[in-house]
């Protein structure tokens, strides 16, 4: 199981999200937990690098529905550890 930390700013926009928002993050997180341990991203996902941010990566969680992180360094060995960056709409490219 990938170990995972949060940013204030993803605190912050997550606290922002309502109920129905949340949900569907936190199913989009279950599959991305299961992809990370397959080694490989369902095309829903939709998980690749944020132009102009290095080491930084976004997934898709819902239409206008999006979340940075990035990957620290391990907690567990052999684990991934992923930090959250941001979550929230189109908008949080502005500062991933």
């Amino acid at each position: 199981m990938p170990t995972y930390a949060r940013t204030d700013s993803f605190k912050h926009d997550h606290a922002s999200l309502i109920p129905g928002q949340k949900a569907a993050f936190r199913q989009a997180v279950d599959q991305f937990i299961e992809d990370l341990a397959a080694g490989r991203f369902r095309k829903g996902l939709r998980v690749k690098g944020v132009k102009g941010a290095r080491n930084i990566y976004e997934m898709t969680w819902a239409d206008d529905g999006r979340a940075t992180f990035q990957y620290g360094s391990p907690q567990i060995e052999g684990e991934k550890h992923v930090i959250w960056r941001r979550v929230g709409t189109h908008d949080i490219f502005g500062s991933p």
